[in-house]
């Protein structure tokens, strides 16, 4: 038995190094985004409620009242038009079975009073509800808004904004106008929520037309966007699961690969195959053949899902023994599988909004993908077999044992979290073909043979068209012969182009000019940071909660790296690890002169010059120095800060485009989720409050507003230089998210994440700012001039 003071007394931000801070970060007022000025890691994790002034009612604010707060407070003029201030009342909610709330448009009366109103409109005591029939309502509501036809009703639309509902206190005989996009965008995702639960008539409370757009956004991604990405691999979803819309082959069916390590499941989805042969479910077992680049080839022919973990479990139908699937959130979109790096991040969002029950079983479900397929999966499909990502799994692990460290099985799940990372640092990014010997770092350089099956079928038509016509063959009977690799076609040059191709997939970057036809070669400043993560953060795991030694079994021993069974890791091994790896990486990565972290091509033996936001990793591993932090602020921050936060990298590195060089969606000027989230906790980590809250403003406002004016919208990523319509992405594979009809379900995975995360970083004054959309300049000049007054 571990010592359980030990435990007890463990917090999560307390377990990170400390740094002197170079500057001191700003005190706000009480909330979670409070950090502390010694340069801690902030506790993002916290959830409390934020204390408003007794200026303010203490309920929901809807957007004409913050304005309102906002002009009487501070000389702000928000660039959005205060709608009229709508009676408030409480609104009852469903719920799950995990006992949540989940969205409803369907209310009881309210039991609050009402407020006085800012307009001169008709005036009721009574919170004003419409009585709404829903598909004639629907079809008048597209007919005169939805002027592009696109089924969304956004500021692109050239309708009259004005639809009149019929009141529920009149049974339809009075109306009143709705106005306004955001208002009647929120009635068509109402109106086609209802739709879709079978709902002829509807009663509406009109204060959830005019919600506070923040807490709106915060309430789907909590109730509705989470639920809708949850995915289990088991009987109750294997039909959903296993759709794949990659699938490239003539007969798309559900497939499903269980390694032949795992008899019981296998026994499990064959019994399945036959109990439903209705949904043609295919059961094959994985081999440890076909783990070898030639055998994940020939799976091409066959792709399928990946199995994952399962528990046992009790059925309350029939009492009896089951197996179920450990479930786990999916990216959204074509995304429909659990990949690495995207995990990592919806694992924050959820641990904010209380469902660390999904991000444990997502580290268990990495633990399972270590164990049977040799390295956390680019994601579960039998095409990723040979490639990783950006592995996060000790910080995830960490972040959910500070929630569950009082549960009984708490340690065993941190042990086996550990012992999991120590074999995949060992097996994968230690080993040949990814680490680099002459430098002592890693690379991204998966193995594999021919060409990435999972892209869209002309993605490579410009690349391989010219190798055809040489051979004199169709476009596909070439790529056929030359992924047989049996010597009709013999390419070297292409052969190179792929090794690169993959190891930009596996960065989880794809893609990028910083990364295209170099990849396989650099040593880059976010994996080498990562890992320099994964030693600190092994080392203090086994000092902290193992007594310094953890012992390691014999299934996961790595005999090639001279592991014996039983033998025991020290936490001064894995320090001396930390250590060498950052003095390399002063060596061969960090930039006196220009203040910033670049990366290292590990053939040409020099640093490269592309300016990249993951510089800014360094910080959030703890891996800078005081002095390399404050000089990333002074001289990197301005080069990738913009209108709705970080740009993946500069104009400058990526270059001119036009036709024959286009735009790639990890260049400028795109900004992606994973470079705020990790930027923001590298500045809080070492004392830079106001920069961290800055950006994180910047890029919830982006979020937000396109939220507000184009139908509640939550895309993979944005235009970041774009103030208008920054989901509007002119890059190869489209905007994920975006394509939907109606009313959004899922948002993006690590969109969602970044929104909540963000939201418990920026203090409460900007959330009230947040919620009516005023943009960060506005913001600061208003608060300069109240600090002044």
């Amino acid at each position: 038995m571990r010592k359980a003071t030990k435990r007890a007394n463990y917090n999560y931000e307390n377990f990170l190094p400390q740094h002197d801070s170079p500057k001191k970060g700003r005190s706000h007022d009480a909330g979670p985004s409070n950090a502390q000025n010694s340069g801690q890691f902030p506790n993002f994790s916290s959830h409390q409620q934020p204390v408003y002034p007794l200026i303010l009612p203490l309920f929901p604010l809807t957007s004409a009242y913050s304005t309102l707060f906002l002009l009487v407070t501070t000389p702000i003029i928000t660039t959005m038009q205060a709608p009229r201030l709508f009676d408030l009342r409480s609104k009852a909610e469903d719920s799950d079975h995990h006992g949540h709330r989940t969205h409803t448009s369907l209310h009881d009366a309210s039991t609050l009073p009402a407020f006085r109103r800012l307009s001169l409109d008709d005036t009721t005591s009574e919170p004003r509800r419409f009585l709404i029939p829903v598909d004639a309502t629907l079809k008048s509501l597209l007919s005169r808004e939805d002027t592009d036809q696109n089924v969304q009703i956004t500021i692109d639309d050239a309708g009259p904004k004005v639809l009149s509902l019929g009141t529920e206190s009149s049974h339809g005989f009075k109306h009143f106008d709705i106005r306004g996009n955001y208002m009647l965008s929120n009635l068509l995702q109402e109106l086609t929520l209802a739709k879709d639960s079978g709902r002829k008539h509807i009663i509406l409370d009109e204060a959830r037309l005019n919600e506070n757009p923040v807490q709106r956004l915060s309430r789907l991604i909590r109730y509705s966007f989470w639920p809708n990405l949850t995915r289990r691999i088991d009987a109750s979803s294997i039909e959903k699961a296993g759709r794949d819309p990659k699938d490239w082959t003539d007969d798309p069916r559900p497939r499903i690969y269980i390694p032949e390590s795992c008899p019981d499941q296998i026994q499990y989805y064959e019994q399945l195959a036959r109990d439903r042969p209705l949904i043609r479910l295919d059961v094959q077992v994985l081999t440890p053949h076909e783990l070898t680049p030639e055998g994940i080839r020939d799976l091409n022919n066959k792709p399928g899902l990946l199995a994952l973990a399962m528990e046992e479990w009790t059925s309350s139908r029939t009492a009896a023994k089951e197996l179920r699937g450990l479930p786990f959130v999916v990216p959204g979109g074509r995304f429909n599988e659990m990949y690495g790096w995207d995990s990592y991040m919806e694992s924050l969002g959820l641990i904010v909004n209380e469902r660390t029950d999904l991000a444990k079983s997502m580290v268990q479900n990495f633990c399972f993908c270590i164990k049977h397929y040799g390295k956390i999966l680019n994601a579960n499909r039998t095409y990723y077999l040979g490639r990783t990502q950006p592995p996060f799994l000790t910080d995830m692990a960490l972040r959910v044992y500070d929630k569950i460290r009082h549960e009984p099985d708490a340690l065993d799940f941190l042990r086996e979290a550990m012992l999991a990372a120590i074999k995949e640092y060992y097996t994968v990014w230690m080993a040949s073909p990814r680490f680099d010997p002459l430098t002592g770092l890693s690379r991204y350089r998966p193995v594999g043979i021919g060409v990435p099956p999972e892209t869209e079928a002309s993605h490579f038509t410009h690349i391989l068209e010219p190798y055809a016509k040489r051979y004199n063959m169709e476009y596909f009977e070439f790529v056929q012969a030359y992924n047989r690799d049996d010597g009709t076609v013999t390419e070297p040059d292409l052969d190179e182009y792929f090794l690169h191709d993959r190891a930009v997939r596996e960065s989880g970057h794809d893609t990028s000019y910083r990364l295209e036809n170099v990849a396989a070669n650099l040593a880059t400043v976010d994996l080498n940071s990562l890992l320099y993560k994964y030693e600190t953060d092994i080392a203090r795991c086994i000092q902290f909660f193992f007594e310094d030694h953890l012992e390691i079994p014999a299934d996961m021993c790595v005999v090639a790296h001279g592991m014996k069974p039983n033998q025991k890791e020290t936490s001064a091994a894995w320090n001396r690890r930390a250590k060498s790896r950052r003095r390399a990486i002063d060596r061969y990565l960090w930039n006196e002169s220009k203040g910033m972290y670049f990366d290292y091509d590990t053939v040409k033996q020099e640093q490269t010059d592309y300016e990249t936001a993951t510089t800014f990793w360094a910080m959030w591993a703890g891996l800078a120095t005081p002095q390399q932090a404050a000089a990333l602020v002074i001289k990197a921050l301005p080069k990738f800060e913009a209108f709705g936060g970080l740009v993946s990298g500069t104009a400058e590195s990526r270059g001119a485009i036009g036709i024959d060089r286009p735009s790639r969606q990890w260049d400028y000027p795109y900004g992606w989720a994973p470079q705020q989230i990790l930027a923001w906790g590298g500045f809080l980590r070492y004392g830079f409050q106001d920069e961290a809250e800055r950006l994180a403003y910047k890029w919830l406002y982006m979020v937000t507003k396109a939220f507000v004016d184009f139908n509640g919208i939550v895309v993979e990523k944005y235009d970041v230089t774009r103030p208008i319509d920054p989901h509007k992405v002119d890059a190869e594979y489209g905007n994920q998210g975006s394509d939907f009809k109606g009313v959004a379900k899922e948002g993006f995975g690590w969109v969602n994440a970044s929104y909540v995360y963000g939201l418990s970083i920026v203090n409460t004054h900007m959330k009230r700012a947040l919620g009516t959309c005023t943009p960060w300049e506005t913001f600061r000049k208003a608060t300069e001039a109240s600090e002044g007054a």
